[in-house]
């Protein structure tokens, strides 16, 4: 009779032979059951609601008997075993040895990683180590009881997994989708789910372009130890073969990326083309960090035409630094390389150097905080002209230049709670040129004295609604002497006005020129923080100067058309945002001129939430030859993707000039995700030609298996059972 309480015992090692107590561990096992009793031929029987722990081991099943003699274990099901990695497994019955691992299972079922099902009429455990699974099907899609074939499986008549090494070896195996066979393999080896690393081919995918042809990608992964990897991806096509490559290092201090390519087109006059791209950070004693970065081309158009890369700049660059909390120091070598039509390497600066230092004190006797800079940079062209061009400097000029300069910054909370902040500094440049033309100096020196005094008046306002209201009026007044010396303009070529210079004493993003004497700049801010979870803000500003700042010494003046910065008013600076809870972002800037015709503008709107993500971009940007832009630009860019039902997403890019009313590049793609599959189909188009380059299509199809080496990335996927 099953009496109606749950009786804890505890088996004892002394229970088992001797021998065996001898080798066991010291955890005992524990046994809980409604019903436990011990025959008068030393057998334990427990039935009822029964579960035995042993080593991280859990057993639950509807009866067990233990015989002391053999050290087995009858177990009657429906039974669940779950081992120390995670996995269950589901049998109809099973005979154990004492400690769980070692045994028969009948009818038993694996879920590895709440993912990956095997399925198998007998199962043997061996050596505490290996699972022989008989007659098995395999399947990471969901299996639901109406009868009905899971998406993909495969069948095979053994399959052993070894969860030591934490693979599958498959017999006469066959890959089936919807219970029809499209493929035999005699043997087959696959990682199992536990593995995050593991030696084999990747997902592969199918492309059609109208300048490669048709082909197909295979990557093949290939751990090296626990620190390294290596991954081939040979890609055959009917006008070109290519292997690419991905290198990955770890090491204790640091790690290191290298990705390339080799190929061969029958579209290139080149026999062989290709790329490497690589990356590395390092950390060195003294809290010092070491980086490069490696950027490669066989030539101008290899990245765009295999679709790796739309840089038409590349950049290699080593470079220590270390930051502080009051300290920052780097140093870095630096090439550049252009692939652009028109332009020359060889009257480009290619190669450039960069030392920089920075330190902050806070003395106590005046207050405020201290702080001292010293930047050194040289920038070197390989051409070996004097010859002067428009603006007077030979194409082949060398420019080094040194700048120190000392700041000192102090603020004070004054009545009404406006906050007031001095700032006043010396600045030192030293430029040297070689190869300047016969009429430029070949050095300069320049001090340059600073001066600014800044308010700022925020004021906040809650209403009884909870809505808080946020106005910052802010206004400075500052000076630079000095004046701009008759050297190249090298550095500070491109300016970009906005909210974060608007209170710099110079716009200038390089010193080799410099804003000098009075000038005066306002803004206002206004944000709104709603608690219904929207927030907008908009501000302006302006910045007036002295007549005699427009010109260099009756030059050409120094600040572009476009720049806003020309005239002694400059453009009126207007920027807002909009943001509310469902995702949606928007956020624009413009600049006006005193006709309140626009100078330049962009706006980036995006609406991001679980089944949305979408961004589009829109820029506009007056005729400006002295930025090397003879048109105007007015452009939108368009890209996201949209989850419309639970297993289907649309994803879609488009980039259109709309002052050359063309399209740049388009693409749209299609992919069906479930628990066990991706599935994308994708096309996309790009426009643009020049002297060395073409249009290009390109369809693309690719499916990934999961379950093995990769799980379902969303649970949101998983397919439902019905009737």
């Amino acid at each position: 009779m099953i009496r109606q309480i749950r009786l804890f015992l505890v088996l004892l090692l002394s229970l088992a032979s001797p021998l065996a107590a001898q080798d066991a561990p010291s955890d005992p096992a524990v046994l809980v059951a409604d019903d436990v009793r011990l025959t008068a031929d030393n057998r334990l029987i427990a039935t009822g609601n029964v579960e035995a722990l042993y080593q991280g081991r859990r057993l639950t099943a509807r009866e067990i008997t233990y015989d002391h003699g053999t050290g087995q274990l009858a177990i009657t099901g429906p039974l669940t075993l779950t081992d120390v990695e995670g996995a269950l497994v589901v049998a109809d019955s099973a005979e154990l040895d004492r400690d769980l691992t070692n045994g028969i299972l009948r009818g038993a079922r694996i879920v590895m990683q709440d993912q990956l099902q095997l399925a198998a009429v007998e199962m043997r455990r061996t050596d505490a180590r290996f699972n022989q699974l008989y007659k098995t099907a395999v399947t990471s899609c969901r299996v639901c009881d109406n009868g009905r074939p899971p998406l993909w499986q495969i069948r095979a008549q053994r399959v052993i997994h070894d969860e030591q090494e934490r693979q599958l070896y498959f017999d006469n195996a066959q890959f089936r989708i919807l219970n029809t066979t499209v493929l035999y393999l005699p043997r087959l080896r696959l990682p199992d789910p536990t593995l995050d690393r593991a030696r084999g081919f990747l997902t592969p995918s199918l492309v059609n372009s109208s300048l490669l042809g048709t082909g197909i990608r295979v990557p093949y992964f290939i751990p090296i130890g626990d620190s390294r990897d290596l991954t081939l991806a040979p890609f055959l096509a009917t006008n070109s073969k290519r292997l690419e490559f991905r290198y990955r290092q770890a090491f204790r201090q640091g790690e290191i990326e290298f990705n390339g390519a080799v190929a061969e087109d029958d579209f290139s006059p080149d026999p062989t083309r290709g790329y490497l791209f690589g990356t590395g950070r390092f950390e060195l004693p003294r809290d010092f960090i070491l980086r490069f970065n490696v950027e490669l081309s066989s030539d101008d158009t290899f990245l765009l035409d295999h679709g790796f890369s739309d840089k038409d700049r590349l950049i290699n660059e080593v470079s220590v630094e270390r930051a502080r909390r009051d300290e920052y120091i780097r140093g870095a070598i630096t090439h550049f390389q252009s692939r652009r039509v028109g332009e020359s390497n060889a009257t480009l600066p290619t190669l450039a150097g960069n030392a920089e230092y920075e330190r902050r004190f806070f003395p106590t006797r005046i207050g405020g905080e201290l702080r001292f800079g010293a930047t050194l940079h040289s920038h070197y062209r390989s051409s070996d002209s004097t010859l002067a061009t428009l603006d007077r400097f030979a194409d082949g000029r060398d420019v080094t230049r040194l700048t120190t300069r000392l700041d000192w910054y102090r603020g004070w909370t004054l009545p009404a709670g406006v906050l007031a902040s001095f700032q006043t500094g010396l600045i030192l440049d030293h430029f040297e040129i070689s190869q300047a033309g016969i009429t430029a100096a070949s050095q300069a020196t320049e001090l340059t004295p600073t001066l600014a005094l800044e308010l700022r008046w925020p004021l906040l306002k809650s209403t009884r609604h909870a809505v808080t209201h946020v106005i910052e009026p802010v206004a400075q007044l500052s000076w630079s002497g000095g004046s701009n010396p008759d050297i190249p303009l090298d550095e500070a070529t491109l300016i970009e006005f906005d909210e974060g210079n608007l209170f710099n004493p110079s716009r200038f993003n390089a010193p080799d020129r410099r804003e000098r004497g009075y000038s005066a700049a306002y803004g206002v801010s206004y944000t709104r923080f709603d608690p219904a979870g929207w927030q907008g803000s908009l501000a302006l500003g302006q910045v007036w100067r002295e007549e005699r700042l427009l010109e260099r010494d009756g030059l050409t003046p120094s600040f572009a058309k476009s720049s806003g910065l020309r005239a002694r008013a400059s453009d009126l600076l207007i920027a807002g945002q909009f943001r509310n809870a469902t995702g949606l972002t928007v956020t624009a800037r413009g600049l006006f001129d005193s006709m309140f015709d626009t100078t330049k503008a962009e706006a980036r709107a995006s609406w991001r939430n679980d089944d949305t993500n979408i961004a589009a971009t829109y820029v506009w940007l007056s005729a400006d030859p002295a930025e090397n832009r003879p048109a105007k630009v007015s452009e939108w860019a368009i890209d996201g993707s949209y989850r419309f039902a639970q297993h289907w997403t649309g994803h879609a890019e488009w980039r259109f000039d709309a002052a050359a009313e063309r399209s740049v590049r388009a693409g749209a793609g299609l992919t069906y995700s479930n628990e066990c599959v991706d599935i994308t189909l994708s096309v996309s188009r790009r426009f643009t030609s020049s002297t060395i380059l073409e249009p290009e299509t390109n369809f693309g199809f690719t499916v990934g298996f999961t379950g093995f080496s990769s799980a379902t990335r969303d649970r949101s996927f998983t397919r439902t059972c019905r009737n």
